[in-house]
């Protein structure tokens, strides 16, 4: 007798993900490569269907069906009355890439780094990727406007990935026999998906780093000057956008706030000094370098400032330059008394 299973009494083993068919979006696009990074749905099967009998059939849906109920992962935010958010500040409304994101997305973040769910840095991450990349996939799905309605934009803006994915569904004179749409359907989310993954490696292993050197540095800094208004780095890092952050994040006073940050130029193998801006984006600092320092260079500088070594101050004050680093930390340390 043999000993192979009869067809009709074997175990379904892989796990079926359900979404639309038809036209695709760049929200369920990214969804489904989400759901394959995780250890339920790790190599799960696709269905793309608005039939309901076969969609009951799926072990997860996406983006279709009407409902959003985690217990019976059935992840919809077309329905009336959806207005779910990820929370923590932000308050668009989510697709159902931002649905798939805020339940399954630290697992996903842990998963490609081997690290346990619940350490910090994973929860730092999962909030920086949904700033940085899937809150505007769900604004776009939603048409959620970036800025008001009213406001004339200067230029379109048809490069962002939601644009490049729609631009992969057939054009209207091509064929869109199921077979073809779903072929690349399954394209659009590989690009998407890798895209995810590629800011998510550079946020791990290039941004984070950054914002350790930063808390490291911001939580030194009287050793520079008593007054907290010097930064030293003894590596060069970006801080800007850390900076901010990291105020806001350790309460740190007005009066004491970093004015001046002090930096090694690697390349030219001299020392910056930097005046902190008002905002991140800003050209206005806190505290410019002294204006009758401004554009004037070498030993005239040093002369004027009574400090060896400089290099330069530019003509708007937000940087400078010393051959060392007690050059750098001397200027500072007259800047914030002139």
């Amino acid at each position: 007798m043999s000993t192979e299973e009869h067809p009709a009494k074997k175990v379904k083993l892989e796990k079926i993900i359900g979404t639309h068919n038809g036209t695709f979006h760049c929200d369920e696009a990214l969804a489904v490569f989400l759901l394959r990074r995780t250890r339920d749905y790790a190599g799960a099967g696709l269905k793309r269907t608005r039939d309901p009998a076969i969609l009951d059939t799926c072990d997860i849906v996406v983006d279709v069906g009407g409902v959003y109920d985690e217990k019976t992962q059935r992840f919809d935010h077309h329905q009336r009355g959806f207005q779910e958010v990820f929370g923590h500040g932000f308050s668009t409304k989510l697709s159902s890439a931002g649905l798939v994101y805020k339940h399954f997305g630290k697992e996903i973040i842990a998963n490609r780094f081997a690290l346990d769910e619940t350490l910090p840095k994973i929860e730092t991450l999962w909030l920086k990727l949904y700033k940085e990349f899937i809150e505007s996939i769900d604004a776009i799905d939603n048409g959620i406007s970036q800025y008001p309605t009213e406001v004339k934009p200067r230029y379109r803006l048809r490069t962002d990935v939601s644009s490049r994915v729609g631009f992969l569904n057939p054009a209207w004179n091509e064929s869109v026999d199921a077979q073809t749409v779903d072929a690349k359907f399954l394209q659009a989310s590989a690009m998407v998906g890798g895209e995810f993954l590629n800011r998510l490696d550079y946020y791990a292993n290039a941004w984070l780093p950054a914002r350790d050197l930063v808390v490291a540095a911001l939580n030194k800094r009287k050793e520079a000057d008593p007054s907290g208004h010097i930064i030293l780095f003894e590596q060069f890092a970006p801080w800007k956008e850390h900076l901010f952050e990291l105020e806001e994040t350790l309460a740190i006073p007005e009066a004491e706030k970093p004015i001046y940050v002090l930096y090694p130029d690697e390349t030219a193998n001299n020392w910056r000094i930097q005046a902190v801006p008002i905002a991140p984006e800003s050209f206005e600092s806190r505290k410019a370098l002294p204006e009758r320092w401004r554009g004037v260079r070498d030993d005239a500088l040093s002369q004027l400032s009574g400090v060896e070594g400089c290099i330069f101050v530019h003509a708007s004050g937000f940087i400078g330059g010393n051959k060392t680093k007690e050059g750098v930390l001397r200027l500072a340390n007259l800047a914030l008394k002139i």
